[in-house]
């Protein structure tokens, strides 16, 4: 695409300049998974997590000392059509919540030893409403992004992606329609509790934002900034930040997912170093991970948000990383293999 002078032509080509995996670093977790004490592939996805780890952090064996969970959280204008079972104030009470340590995910990261950040993205200022108008200009969409993008300053080794606001399961579901198109239905769930009229409402706002933007949905960044919010902009920040860095990602649920489906509907490559955390009860997420091709690590029938699956799966990649560096070999071990019976020295 020729250069515009236009904002999202920078984040293009950060997109252009990702590096790819290091195969060599892959390749050498893999030689060491098969001499260690154990029949080959009998720990199944650990082994492939593994190297995972290892291709996207550059360095063999793998190692998770610093993770991290980021939080991001915004607030929706579109909430004005009575999407959401909770008035917009609970989105800054729930900051609130964090801060004293109160939530969900500050006992799951004390349990598994994750560092925890929560970014505040101008939650006073609300999004436009997109039945009405776009949510962000592009200028606005961009410096969101570029901010989630800062948020990754401090040398972590691996980034778990979260989020707060409420009505943001409603702009994810009108992501998610522009994308992959059929009934705005099949892409609205509860959120945080919707009865039936309610979810009637959530519909009715993602077919009128559909039908609002249509003209302009072709471009993904376009779909971001016009039906997306300014947590889902900078999770597409972090996820690009991520991957300049190599830093490996573990993605949350439904709203998270949409900033990693925007990515991968510009180039699907770009959301490679990522895993999913876990399969969301919201929505269609597990229609949304097919399309992908990821395949959660958890499926625990959680719809809580906040960052709480993908931390609950950084515990299954710490412990990948340290059975890997940490197991012996068959000749360390002098135990015998399988192959030939004989005892390694």
């Amino acid at each position: 695409m020729a250069a515009s002078g236009l904002p999202f032509d920078d984040i293009r080509e950060l997109i252009a300049a990702m590096p790819g995996p290091d195969m060599a670093a892959a390749n050498t977790v893999r030689a060491r998974d098969a001499n260690l004490t154990k029949p080959a592939g009998s720990l199944g996805r650990m082994e492939e997590i593994a190297e995972w780890l290892a291709a996207w952090q550059g360095k063999a064996p793998p190692r998770v000392d610093r993770p991290l969970v980021c939080v991001f959280a915004g607030n929706h204008g579109v909430v004005a059509q009575g999407v959401s079972a909770y008035p917009q104030t609970v989105t800054r009470q729930m900051l609130e919540n964090f801060a004293a340590g109160g939530a969900a995910i500050n006992q799951i990261c004390a349990a598994y030893d994750l560092g925890f950040k929560v970014f505040d993205l101008a939650l006073d200022l609300p999004t436009g409403d997109f039945t009405q108008t776009d949510a962000l200009d592009e200028r606005a969409c961009v410096a969101t992004m570029a901010f989630g993008m800062e948020a990754l300053v401090g040398g972590t080794d691996l980034l778990c992606l979260g989020e707060m606001g409420i009505g943001n399961t409603t702009s994810a579901a009108a992501i998610y329609a522009a994308l992959y198109g059929g009934d705005a239905a099949h892409w609205c769930g509860r959120g945080t509790g919707l009865d039936d009229a309610g979810l009637g409402r959530k519909v009715a706002a993602v077919e009128a934002g559909l039908a609002l933007h249509r003209a302009h949905l072709k471009d993904p960044l376009e779909v971001l900034r016009r039906l997306g919010g300014r947590e889902v902009a900078a999770i597409c920040g972090a996820i690009i930040a991520a991957r300049l860095q190599r830093i490996p990602v573990i993605l949350d649920g439904y709203v998270v997912t949409a900033a990693a489906a925007i990515l991968h509907a510009i180039e699907p490559s770009t959301i490679d170093h990522c895993i999913a955390g876990h399969l969301s009860a919201e929505g269609a997420h597990a229609d949304v991970l097919a399309r992908l091709g990821k395949v959660p690590l958890l499926a625990l029938d959680m719809r809580l948000g906040e960052g709480t699956g993908a931390a609950l799966a950084a515990g299954l990649v710490k412990a990948a990383a340290a059975v890997h560096s940490g197991m012996a070999t068959f000749e360390q071990a002098q135990v015998a293999r399988k192959d030939d019976g004989a005892i390694r020295h």
